[in-house]
């Protein structure tokens, strides 16, 4: 399951990009489908659920084969807290927990694993791994590269998930018994990118194919990766 936020409420963090870089909203975006796209590929994963209120980003990614679900603006506690999990109150972690609330209706059986939808280098050889290790456990977690907040979370199926995203989640989702995978701390399902310096540095590594077709049609010549500083 991969929340996806509206173009104009994404990346905020990134603030604005110097010239040639495109806009936070498109790259937040292509993020988005190369994070889907890796998913998608994955013999683990049986379906891709994505929880989204911006139907200009919906469209792309259901025809990639993701399964829409629309973010409900009312979502709340009370509207969404019964079951095997409770909504929390923050926007991003009801919206989230609204697509885990689907998942577990629509597919009882099958483990839950909700990613950011900021993983542009993502590959499907890191899924597989994430997704393996994480089937020893009854709760697990990436963690991001910087070790205090997270990436992915998982449960097994018909199990309580309850999502903390945002600071200091990494501590939050061990304090609710979600035991942090041993990736390596370079593993493309550990760098989101929330700054500019995570930008330069996915770059670096190399993205997926929407982000980097993104990054190329906005540098009509480019001769190397441009500094972002």
């Amino acid at each position: 399951m991969v929340p996806v936020k509206g173009s104009a409420r994404a990346k905020s963090r990134l603030g604005e990009l110097p010239e040639p870089f495109p806009a936070r909203g498109a790259l937040a975006e292509a993020f988005a489908l190369d994070t889907v796209t890796a998913l998608l590929a994955a013999e683990m994963v049986r379906r891709v659920i994505v929880v989204t209120a911006d139907p200009a980003a919906a469209g792309p990614l259901a025809a990639l084969g993701a399964q829409i679900v629309p973010e409900s603006p009312q979502t709340s506690p009370s509207d969404a807290g019964s079951g095997n999990f409770a909504a929390p109150r923050d926007p991003l972690n009801a919206a989230i927990a609204e697509g885990v609330r689907v998942a577990q209706e629509l597919y009882p059986r099958s483990n839950v694993a909700v990613l950011t939808g900021d993983l542009p280098a993502l590959t499907v050889a890191d899924v597989e791994t994430a997704l393996t290790a994480a089937s020893a456990h009854d709760r697990a977690m990436v963690a991001d590269e910087e070790g205090t907040g997270t990436t992915t979370l998982l449960a097994r199926a018909g199990l309580r998930l309850v999502p903390r995203f945002g600071p200091g989640s990494r501590a939050a989702h061990e304090a609710a018994g979600h035991v942090p995978l041993d990736l390596p701390a370079t593993a493309s399902i550990r760098r989101d990118v929330d700054t500019v310096a995570n930008l330069a540095e996915v770059l670096r590594r190399g993205v997926g194919a929407h982000t980097s077709a993104l990054i190329a049609r906005s540098q009509p010549m480019p001769t190397e990766t441009p500094d972002l500083g």
